[in-house]
This record gives C-alpha cells, sequence and structure tokens, in this order.
C-alpha cells in the first residue's frame, strides 16, 4: 500500500509521512539498517541513493550521495541519535560535499522513524523536524515531500523479496 499520506504542518515546522506495508515490523526496520536496502529505496527512482559508510549506532554517521538522471551527484550525511530496534529510529540530516563535510549553512533536519504493527502488516510514520519555517519551505521547494513518496513507494518490492 506505501505512502498513504503526507502533511506539512508550518506550525509544528515537520513534514510526515505515513505508509502501510505488506510485511511485519522486522522486515521494515531492516530497510533502515542494511545499507544495500536502503540504496534500492532512498531517493526516488530517478535519484537514486549510494550509501558509501552507514554505521547503524547511536552517534554513528552514514554518507551518501543520489545520483540524477544527467549523473549530477547531491552529497548528503546522517547521524544516528536513538535507536529502538525494531520501533523506533531517529536521526539528524543534512547536506555534505563529496567528502561528507556537511555543508555549514544548509538545512540540518531531525527525523523520527516509528514502525508499529497494523493490521496484516505495519505501519511506518517518519516526520522530519527542522529548525525554521524557511528550511522546510526550502526542501519542500527541492521536492522533499514527491521524493519522499516515490522512494516509500519503493518499500514494497523490497519487503517482498525478502
Amino acid at each position: 500500500m506505501t505512502v498513504i499520506s503526507s502533511h506539512k504542518d508550518p506550525e509544528a515546522l515537520t513534514l510526515t509521512f505515513v505508509a502501510e506495508f505488506d510485511a511485519p515490523v522486522e522486515r521494515v526496520w531492516q530497510v533502515w539498517e542494511d545499507p544495500r536496502q536502503l540504496e534500492r529505496w532512498w531517493g526516488p527512482p530517478t535519484w537514486p541513493a549510494t550509501f558509501t559508510h552507514h554505521d547503524f549506532v547511536v552517534g554513528g554517521e552514514s554518507h551518501y550521495f543520489m545520483t540524477g538522471p544527467d549523473g549530477t551527484r547531491g552529497y548528503g550525511w546522517w547521524r544516528s541519535t536513538a535507536i529502538d530496534a525494531p520501533t523506533r529510529y531517529e536521526f539528524e540530516d543534512g547536506f555534505s560535499d563529496e567528502n561528507a563535510v556537511p555543508i555549514a549553512d544548509g538545512p540540518v533536519g531531525r527525523m523520527a522513524v516509528t514502525i508499529e504493527p497494523s493490521g496484516s502488516g505495519c505501519r511506518m510514520t517518519t516526520t522530519s523536524h527542522f529548525d525554521s519555517l524557511d528550511d522546510l519551505d526550502k526542501l519542500v521547494a527541492m521536492g522533499m515531500e514527491e521524493g519522499m513518496k516515490q522512494a516509500q513507494g519503493q518499500i514494497d518490492d523490497i519487503v517482498a523479496s525478502a
């Protein structure tokens, strides 16, 4: 079923996605902890991700780049801030240069992911928190809302191929 809703809340400075999957919580959790599975969905189909580092522990960092249709690369980083397997993952994320150095004036978001049983499968809620309305608006203008819907739409095939 994948993404069933998205909601931008300018007052709370959040962007939330709710997705449902016909898979158990533990299986959906794996798409976050395994970098090879992350590469199959993090980023919309036309901007696939390549994770060059994924240290899935509290305090650990992840580095990746997304490659556009014309070969352009966009670089990003994560820093894991909370992990409660297999139901909750929190991390900071932002843009970086090609050496994984965070862009000083780039927006930094804080993402909270929860995965819980729902019906015959599970529900994943992903909420990005921003420091300012300007940061939220910048990322929405860059296509984050549509991109995340497309990206999470790829998870169904991954969990089905367990």
